[in-house]
């Protein structure tokens, strides 16, 4: 009895001082519960520190892929660490980074062979947007300083990030602060849509109508391919990808895609372009390149584009760059993730999760209070009819029952989605959809 009240106050004492020193994200802290206090993670399950299970369906913020404490990756950072553990990156190099920036360049379509390390999806975003913003300006032609991006974008939270992200809703108060974006609407789609060809020709013919009013103003465009994460899991047709990025690509556009969410398989491919057939011009990399175990991002160009920053002079390079660019640490976790993906079949995991996801359409179909299913690779998401927005009290009140029955579901407003790491097993899906529902159920209005 004398170790679980030390546990007991242990915990006390340590909720005391997150609630006195912690500021967390995406949280009002007059109003939220005491967070929960994670011990260990294995495999698809975090653990509390009563031993309490709970299902991790939402990747930890998309980022886990083959599992929590992962054999080969806990060894690979060990491994790494014996070694040297950072260096700083300019006017030094290391294996770690060199390798992971090739492997990624052999797995890109394309000429996508130049890699700009950075630390998270929003730096990598920023880092897209400057280069574009620079290639203009090397290349001659200063007048393209117009970005455009999507109704329900979000790319993260730096400056530059949250200007192409104003259509996500999240960042009104800093409008002031933006840079000149313009926002496009999103053909966002479901399962039995029979009007999705109708708002896709609107979306391609405003582009339209915007190049051809504009085109010369207008340096790049960003998207998230096939689908809008935290606007609402909203997803478009590769067929609409591919036009959009045509269209771009002829009018001299620059196409930036946002894969910080839909790469490394969560779409259920390796990276959500390979679906479109298409190549864009910068690609930004994060969340799933380190398989949830260090914070890393690259951003990936096109040798012109690089090319364009070549110059005798530094005032044509990039001045950019961070502390802990190209971590070793993280480079080495990195390049054993992807060597994972082969070894463990992960794609082939990913199948198996989208066929249980699509088993589950007809369930979700026969319920009166959701609407538009859709599924994208590991991706299960529907609207709660009555699910109100972001933080709304349907929405906060189905986290919460989740939460008390071992569930991590985080709904996004109205919508309610699984996202889980590919380890998961049928019976943990099996567990995770019959919580879902009983969680819609116990929590109606």
């Amino acid at each position: 009895m004398s170790g679980a009240r030390d546990e007991a106050e242990w915990v006390k004492t340590l909720l005391a001082l997150d609630q006195r020193h912690v500021w967390h994200p995406f949280t009002q802290h007059q109003t939220e519960a005491e967070p929960i206090v994670i011990t260990r993670a294995k495999g698809a399950s975090l653990f509390d520190a009563d031993g309490t299970e709970i299902l991790d369906l939402v990747a930890s913020w998309w980022t886990c892929t083959h599992g929590h404490a992962h054999p080969a990756l806990n060894a690979a950072v060990a491994d790494q660490a014996e070694a040297f553990e950072h260096i700083m990156f300019a006017g030094f190099t290391h294996r770690p980074a060199v390798e992971l920036a090739a492997a990624l360049c052999r797995l890109l379509p394309g000429d996508l062979n130049r890699v700009f390390f950075s630390d998270d999806g929003s730096t990598a975003v920023e880092v897209a947007l400057k280069i574009a913003y620079q290639y203009w300006i090397n290349s001659g032609d200063s007048r393209r300083r117009v970005l455009l991006a999507f109704d329900g974008g979000y790319h993260g939270d730096t400056l530059g990030a949250m200007s192409v992200g104003r259509g996500s809703g999240f960042f009104p108060l800093f409008r002031d602060l933006m840079v000149n974006v313009c926002v496009l609407p999103f053909p966002h789609t479901f399962e039995g849509d029979k009007d999705v060809e109708g708002r896709e020709a609107g979306a391609l013919s405003a582009f339209q109508d915007l190049v051809a009013d504009r085109g010369q103003e207008i340096a790049a465009l960003i998207i998230e391919p096939l689908l809008q994460g935290a606007g609402g899991m909203r997803m478009c047709r590769p067929s609409f990808l591919q036009r959009l990025v045509e269209l771009a690509q002829e009018a001299g556009i620059l196409v930036i895609f946002d894969e910080v969410a839909t790469g490394f398989g969560r779409t259920g491919t390796l990276f959500a372009m390979e679906q479109a057939g298409v190549v864009p011009d910068l690609v930004c990399l994060s969340k799933g390149l380190t398989a949830g175990y260090m914070p890393m991002a690259v951003t990936v160009a096109r040798d012109r584009v690089f090319d364009a920053f070549l110059d005798e002079s530094f005032d044509r390079a990039l001045p950019h760059g961070h502390s802990f660019t190209a971590n070793p640490l993280a480079c080495a976790v990195g390049l054993r993730s992807l060597a994972l993906f082969e070894e463990e079949d992960t794609l082939g995991r990913i199948a198996r999760i989208n066929a249980s996801h699509r088993a589950l359409l007809p369930t979700l179909a026969a319920r009166e209070d959701l609407e538009r299913p859709r599924i994208l690779g590991t991706i299960l998401a529907v609207d709660v009819k009555d699910g109100g927005t972001y933080q709304s009290s349907r929405s906060l009140a189905l986290k919460r029952w989740y939460l008390g029955n071992g569930l991590n579901i985080r709904p996004l407003g109205k919508t309610l989605y699984l996202l889980p790491p590919y380890c998961i097993t049928d019976a943990e899906l099996t567990r995770a959809y019959d919580g879902m529902l009983e969680g819609l159920d116990r929590t109606s209005p």
